[in-house]
């Protein structure tokens, strides 16, 4: 299920960008850092791990942008899975997906971690 999330999180937002010439995990890692890609996003995951739960209006005070502006950047966020949101009333409560974040933490730590592999190091 996740997969199907980001690659249509790439289907959306990378386009013509040929991802089926990559491997899986070429594309997600790309998924993933397009989402984090945005300051604005960066500040919203930090307002989340931070309170652990927030509405919309909350995160437009936090971010200072319009409320348009931060509901789309909490779309992307949630298109890629690493925030979900609940209703409650008029407001939708936001939060960071736990499961999803572990699973890019350790994408990411992987990738990362793929310099200590090496047993040459250049320059």
């Amino acid at each position: 299920m996740y997969l199907i999330v980001i690659l249509r999180y790439e289907v959306q937002n990378m386009g013509a960008a040929k991802t089926n010439l990559f491997t899986k995990e070429q594309n997600e890692i790309a998924a993933i850092a397009k989402a984090l890609g945005h300051p604005a996003r960066i500040a919203i995951i930090q307002a989340l791990l931070q309170k652990n739960a927030c509405v919309c209006g909350d995160l437009v005070e936090e971010t200072g942008l319009a409320q348009s502006t931060t509901s789309q950047h909490l779309k992307e966020l949630k298109n890629l899975g690493i925030i979900k949101g609940t209703v409650e009333g008029v407001n939708v409560c936001y939060c960071i997906d736990e499961k999803m974040w572990s699973k890019y933490a350790l994408i990411f730590s992987h990738f990362f971690a793929a310099i200590s592999q090496q047993k040459k190091h250049c320059c």
